[in-house]
C-alpha cells in the first residue's frame, strides 16, 4: 500500500537539515526491508512568523513509500526511533504518516496544509485533526511543535501542486539548448510545463539557464517549469533561475 511520511523540526543551526534527514530515513527504511520503494523528498514551505520556532525556512519534508500491509506498525516504530536518535539537540521533531487510501479525508488534511502556509496553527489543532482523520501523528522530542508542520506537509503533498523536490538535477551545461522530450526522459521528471501549467510539446526547444535545475510538484507529478525566453533565438523557452524556482 502507498503511504505518505512527513517530518518537521528535526534540526538546529549546526546539524544536518530536515531534508537530509528525510533522505537518510528513506535509505534506512529500504535497507531494513520496511519498504520496497520511496519517492523523492518534497519540501513544503510553511508560514514564517515570529511566534513560530524554526531553524531557517519553516518547511516540512515529505515522501511517499510503498509498504506491505503488515509493515504499518513497523514503519511507525522504526521512524520514531530514527527521529529520536538522529534529530538535533534543541529540536522539536514531529512525525506524520498516513495511508493514502480512498476513504482518507484528504480534503480536511489539504485544508490544514494550505492554512499552515498563511496562519499560525496549534498542536491541539494538529492532534485533533490527526485523530479525526486516523493518521499517525507523534511528538518525538522537545516541545513536539513539529507535529504541526508534519501534518501540514502530508496535506500539502496530498494537494499535489505544492512544494519543490529536494536536491538538484543535471540536464546539461548552462546555455545548452535541448527539447522537452529529452528532459522528460530523466527519471525524476514527469513532464515540462510553462508557468500557466500547460505541458510543452515534445519538440519544443528549451534553453538551460543553469547546470543544476530543480523540479516541483504539479498535479501530483514531478515537473520542470519553464518560462518564455524573452531573448528568443533558437529556444522560445528557458528553465527558471534559482531565485524564480523559490516561488514554488
Amino acid at each position: 500500500m502507498r503511504i505518505l511520511l512527513t517530518i518537521d523540526d528535526t534540526d538546529n543551526h549546526t546539524s544536518m537539515g530536515s531534508g537530509q534527514l528525510a533522505e537518510l530515513l528513506t535509505k534506512e527504511l529500504r535497507k531494513e526491508g520496511h519498504t520496497s520503494w520511496c519517492s523523492d523528498v518534497s519540501r513544503h514551505q510553511l508560514y514564517n512568523h515570529h511566534s513560530i520556532p524554526y531553524t531557517s525556512h519553516n518547511s516540512s519534508m515529505c515522501f511517499a513509500a510503498e509498504i506491505a500491509e503488515n509493515e504499518w506498525d513497523n514503519i511507525i516504530r522504526f521512524s520514531r526511533r530514527f527521529l529520536r536518535k538522529n534529530s538535533a539537540p534543541g529540536s522539536d521533531p514531529g512525525l506524520c504518516i498516513t495511508r493514502d487510501y480512498d476513504s482518507l479525508n484528504k480534503g480536511a488534511l489539504i485544508k490544514f496544509g494550505l492554512k499552515a502556509k498563511k496562519a499560525v496553527l496549534t498542536k491541539a489543532e494538529a492532534h485533533n485533526l490527526a485523530s479525526e482523520t486516523h493518521v499517525h501523528l507523534s511528538e518525538n522530542g522537545g516541545t513536539g511543535e513539529g507535529v504541526i508542520g508534519a501534518l501540514a506537509g502530508v496535506g500539502l503533498r496530498l494537494h499535489g501542486s505544492d512544494g519543490r523536490i529536494r536536491g538538484w538535477f543535471s540536464f546539461g551545461e548552462a546555455g545548452d539548448v535541448t527539447d522537452a522530450e529529452t528532459l522528460r526522459n530523466h527519471p525524476s521528471v514527469d513532464t515540462i510545463i510553462d508557468i500557466s501549467g500547460q505541458a510543452l510539446a515534445s519538440s519544443d526547444p528549451i534553453l538551460l539557464t543553469d547546470k543544476r535545475l530543480k523540479t516541483v510538484l504539479h498535479e501530483h507529478q514531478q515537473v520542470l517549469p519553464v518560462i518564455s525566453n524573452a531573448k528568443g533565438g533558437e529556444a522560445p523557452w528557458r528553465t527558471l533561475s534559482k531565485e524564480a524556482i523559490k516561488t514554488y
